[in-house]
């Protein structure tokens, strides 16, 4: 057989080529982004009042394989806007497994959009490390292997489980309540109406983003949290065949408990 047979098509091989530019054009701004958060390392506020370049989720190609799908924008502005409502400068928020709720998250705070507070991304992907103190790294299988100064840190708390089974969802639970300040569920009547209690229980709020097929497990874990599956819809960007649920331990205009059979 001659090598001839084995060449590209013009058009293949121009496909080809335009793949690898923009591999090449992604890999190389995130090493500026890199290099630039490095050297704004000691400077640079949890707040993201910084002055490093702006960093989106385009700068990050999802891995499907690591089972990684980015929230489209939409979505992660309702959630980055839901988990920190009402937050004051000196709370802790935390983002376990959502990479992309915390860029926009740190976006909304740079542009004023939103409140400011201190924001923490838990995260199996070290390119994220580039956010320096504001990263951690974290693995669901070792649910509690984190840093002790974050045990019952945190005011609020986002999960997005990275693997729709049981011992992934389970885990993950466990590092979320290892990492919130507390674990009660909101306190009122039939409405959903907390009283004064729950009122100051409300200010703990616990987002959890995962399968619809998940809803019993999500329900056994996080009861005690008065976390209820919501009516708001999860987008994805690159599109999922799994219908995706919100849940969450609070209600809002955005955020609305699906009502009891």
């Amino acid at each position: 057989m001659e090598d001839d047979d084995f060449q590209l098509s013009a058009s293949t091989l121009s496909a080809l080529q335009e793949f690898m530019q923009e591999k090449d054009a992604r890999q190389k701004r995130f090493e500026e982004l890199k290099a630039q958060a490095e050297a704004d390392n000691e400077e640079r506020k949890s707040t993201a009042t910084g002055n490093s370049a702006a960093v989106t989720m385009e700068d990050f190609e999802a891995d499907w394989n690591a089972s990684q799908f980015w929230y489209d924008e939409e979505t992660s502005r309702a959630l980055a806007e839901e988990l920190v409502e009402g937050v004051g400068e000196e709370d802790h928020v935390a983002l376990v497994s959502a990479p992309s709720v915390f860029v926009k998250l740190k976006n909304l705070m740079k542009d004023g959009l939103v409140p400011k507070c201190n924001i923490h991304l838990f995260e199996y992907d070290n390119r994220f490390a580039l956010f320096g103190s504001e990263f951690t790294f974290y693995d669901f299988n070792e649910p509690l292997k984190l840093p002790l100064k974050f045990k019952g840190f945190f005011d609020r708390v986002l999960v997005d489980p990275p693997f729709l089974s049981e011992e992934c969802q389970t885990k993950a639970a466990i590092t979320v309540r290892w990492l919130a300040k507390s674990w009660a569920g909101i306190v009122g009547d039939n409405t959903g109406r907390p009283d004064a209690i729950g009122s100051r229980q409300q200010h703990q709020r616990i987002i959890v983003c995962t399968g619809e097929r998940m809803k019993e497990v999500v329900d056994k874990m996080y009861n005690k949290a008065g976390v209820r599956c919501t009516e708001f819809e999860v987008r994805h960007a690159q599109g999922l065949s799994n219908e995706f649920r919100c849940y969450a331990n609070f209600e809002s205009a955005r955020f609305k408990w699906e009502k009891e059979n």
